[in-house]
Protein backbone atom coordinates (compact mmCIF):
# COMPACT_ATOMS: atom_id res chain seq x y z
CA UNK A 1 0.00 0.00 0.00
CA UNK A 2 1.61 3.89 -0.85
CA UNK A 3 1.36 5.79 1.49
CA UNK A 4 -1.82 7.85 -0.41
CA UNK A 5 -3.61 5.20 0.30
CA UNK A 6 -2.58 4.79 4.18
CA UNK A 7 -3.35 8.54 4.58
CA UNK A 8 -6.94 7.78 3.22
CA UNK A 9 -7.45 4.40 5.03
CA UNK A 10 -6.82 6.46 8.22
CA UNK A 11 -9.16 9.37 6.97
CA UNK A 12 -12.01 7.00 6.23
CA UNK A 13 -11.42 5.28 9.72
CA UNK A 14 -11.38 8.36 11.51
CA UNK A 15 -14.05 10.63 10.42
CA UNK A 16 -16.36 8.39 8.23
CA UNK A 17 -18.71 7.62 10.82
CA UNK A 18 -19.16 11.37 11.97
CA UNK A 19 -19.84 12.01 8.41
CA UNK A 20 -22.26 9.48 7.56
CA UNK A 21 -24.34 10.86 10.50
CA UNK A 22 -23.64 14.30 9.48
CA UNK A 23 -24.93 13.54 5.83
CA UNK A 24 -27.64 11.62 6.97
CA UNK A 25 -29.49 14.28 9.23
CA UNK A 26 -28.87 16.65 5.99
CA UNK A 27 -30.55 13.72 3.84
CA UNK A 28 -33.35 13.32 6.13
CA UNK A 29 -32.58 9.83 7.36
CA UNK A 30 -32.15 8.54 3.07
CA UNK A 31 -29.17 6.16 3.84
CA UNK A 32 -28.61 5.46 0.37
CA UNK A 33 -27.87 9.12 -0.70
CA UNK A 34 -26.14 10.12 2.49
CA UNK A 35 -23.85 6.71 1.50
CA UNK A 36 -23.35 7.74 -2.02
CA UNK A 37 -22.43 11.37 -0.60
CA UNK A 38 -20.09 9.75 1.66
CA UNK A 39 -18.25 7.56 -0.67
CA UNK A 40 -18.37 10.54 -3.29
CA UNK A 41 -16.53 12.76 0.04
CA UNK A 42 -13.53 9.92 0.25
CA UNK A 43 -13.18 10.01 -3.61
CA UNK A 44 -12.53 13.46 -4.20
CA UNK A 45 -10.09 13.24 -0.48
CA UNK A 46 -8.01 10.26 -2.48
CA UNK A 47 -7.78 12.68 -5.43
CA UNK A 48 -6.62 15.60 -3.67
CA UNK A 49 -4.74 14.13 -1.25
CA UNK A 50 -1.41 15.75 -1.71
CA UNK A 51 -4.12 19.26 -0.96
CA UNK A 52 -5.57 17.71 2.36
CA UNK A 53 -4.43 19.55 5.18
CA UNK A 54 -1.62 17.96 7.91
CA UNK A 55 -3.12 18.75 11.14
CA UNK A 56 -6.69 15.90 11.87
CA UNK A 57 -8.95 18.76 12.86
CA UNK A 58 -8.16 21.12 9.58
CA UNK A 59 -8.43 17.12 7.85
CA UNK A 60 -12.11 17.46 9.29
CA UNK A 61 -13.29 20.48 8.42
CA UNK A 62 -12.18 19.66 4.76
CA UNK A 63 -14.22 16.66 4.83
CA UNK A 64 -17.66 18.45 6.16
CA UNK A 65 -17.16 21.21 3.76
CA UNK A 66 -16.41 18.94 0.81
CA UNK A 67 -19.80 16.91 1.94
CA UNK A 68 -21.80 20.10 2.71
CA UNK A 69 -20.85 21.15 -0.94
CA UNK A 70 -21.78 17.74 -2.27
CA UNK A 71 -25.40 18.02 -0.21
CA UNK A 72 -26.22 21.68 -1.54
CA UNK A 73 -25.40 20.22 -5.03
CA UNK A 74 -27.80 17.68 -5.26
CA UNK A 75 -30.23 19.94 -3.86
CA UNK A 76 -29.65 22.55 -6.40
CA UNK A 77 -30.16 19.47 -9.41
CA UNK A 78 -32.83 18.10 -7.81
CA UNK A 79 -34.60 22.44 -7.97
CA UNK A 80 -33.26 23.05 -11.54
CA UNK A 81 -34.62 19.49 -13.04
CA UNK A 82 -38.33 18.91 -12.75
CA UNK A 83 -39.36 15.62 -10.95
CA UNK A 84 -40.12 12.85 -13.67
CA UNK A 85 -43.71 12.65 -14.12
CA UNK A 86 -45.14 8.81 -13.81
CA UNK A 87 -47.38 7.72 -16.94
CA UNK A 88 -51.26 8.91 -16.43
CA UNK A 89 -52.89 6.15 -14.84
CA UNK A 90 -56.40 6.20 -16.64
CA UNK A 91 -57.67 2.78 -14.93
CA UNK A 92 -60.04 5.42 -13.29
CA UNK A 93 -61.77 6.79 -16.34
CA UNK A 94 -63.71 3.86 -16.82
CA UNK A 95 -63.75 1.38 -19.59
CA UNK A 96 -65.63 1.13 -23.11
CA UNK A 97 -69.08 0.71 -21.31
CA UNK A 98 -71.59 3.25 -23.41
CA UNK A 99 -72.98 4.85 -20.12
CA UNK A 100 -73.17 8.60 -19.57
CA UNK A 101 -70.60 8.61 -17.06
CA UNK A 102 -68.14 6.57 -19.72
CA UNK A 103 -69.54 9.77 -22.35
CA UNK A 104 -68.92 12.25 -19.88
CA UNK A 105 -65.23 11.27 -18.70
CA UNK A 106 -64.65 10.62 -22.59
CA UNK A 107 -65.76 14.16 -23.28
CA UNK A 108 -63.75 15.53 -20.44
CA UNK A 109 -60.37 13.94 -21.66
CA UNK A 110 -61.24 15.43 -24.95
CA UNK A 111 -61.44 18.93 -24.09
CA UNK A 112 -58.45 19.09 -21.47
CA UNK A 113 -56.56 17.31 -24.13
CA UNK A 114 -57.80 19.64 -26.57
CA UNK A 115 -57.00 22.74 -24.48
CA UNK A 116 -53.08 21.46 -24.50
CA UNK A 117 -50.77 23.22 -26.65
CA UNK A 118 -49.43 21.98 -29.89
CA UNK A 119 -46.31 20.74 -28.29
CA UNK A 120 -47.24 19.48 -25.33
CA UNK A 121 -50.19 17.33 -27.23
CA UNK A 122 -47.23 16.58 -29.50
CA UNK A 123 -45.48 14.92 -26.91
CA UNK A 124 -48.07 12.92 -24.65
CA UNK A 125 -49.18 11.62 -28.19
CA UNK A 126 -45.60 10.54 -29.25
CA UNK A 127 -44.82 9.04 -25.85
CA UNK A 128 -47.93 7.63 -24.15
CA UNK A 129 -50.03 6.10 -27.34
CA UNK A 130 -47.14 5.93 -29.88
CA UNK A 131 -45.18 4.41 -26.85
CA UNK A 132 -41.63 6.37 -28.24
CA UNK A 133 -39.11 6.55 -25.81
CA UNK A 134 -37.82 10.13 -24.58
CA UNK A 135 -34.21 9.49 -26.22
CA UNK A 136 -36.28 8.77 -29.89
CA UNK A 137 -38.46 11.60 -29.60
CA UNK A 138 -35.83 13.80 -28.53
CA UNK A 139 -33.55 12.70 -31.35
CA UNK A 140 -36.75 12.91 -33.69
CA UNK A 141 -37.44 16.01 -32.73
CA UNK A 142 -33.61 17.30 -32.18
CA UNK A 143 -33.45 19.03 -29.32
CA UNK A 144 -31.81 17.36 -25.52
CA UNK A 145 -33.47 14.70 -23.58
CA UNK A 146 -33.94 17.11 -20.96
CA UNK A 147 -36.28 19.85 -23.04
CA UNK A 148 -38.76 16.54 -23.99
CA UNK A 149 -38.69 15.30 -20.16
CA UNK A 150 -39.73 18.76 -19.55
CA UNK A 151 -42.48 19.04 -21.78
CA UNK A 152 -43.94 16.03 -21.21
CA UNK A 153 -43.82 16.71 -17.18
CA UNK A 154 -45.31 20.14 -17.64
CA UNK A 155 -47.97 18.78 -20.10
CA UNK A 156 -49.27 15.95 -17.34
CA UNK A 157 -49.68 18.71 -14.91
CA UNK A 158 -51.92 20.76 -17.41
CA UNK A 159 -53.97 17.88 -18.65
CA UNK A 160 -54.31 17.11 -14.52
CA UNK A 161 -55.09 20.67 -14.01
CA UNK A 162 -57.65 20.54 -17.02
CA UNK A 163 -59.34 17.61 -16.02
CA UNK A 164 -59.56 18.99 -12.55
CA UNK A 165 -61.12 21.78 -13.58
CA UNK A 166 -63.74 19.29 -14.72
CA UNK A 167 -64.61 18.12 -12.24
Amino acid sequence: MSLPDTRIDALHATHSSDLLRYLLKLNRGDRQTAEDMLQETMLRAWQHVDRLPEHENNQRRWLFAVARRLFIDSVRARQIRPTETPVLDLEHLGRAEDTSDAAVVNDAVQHAFGRLSDAHRSVLVDLHMRGLTAEELAARMRVPVGTVKSRAHYALRALRNGLAAVD
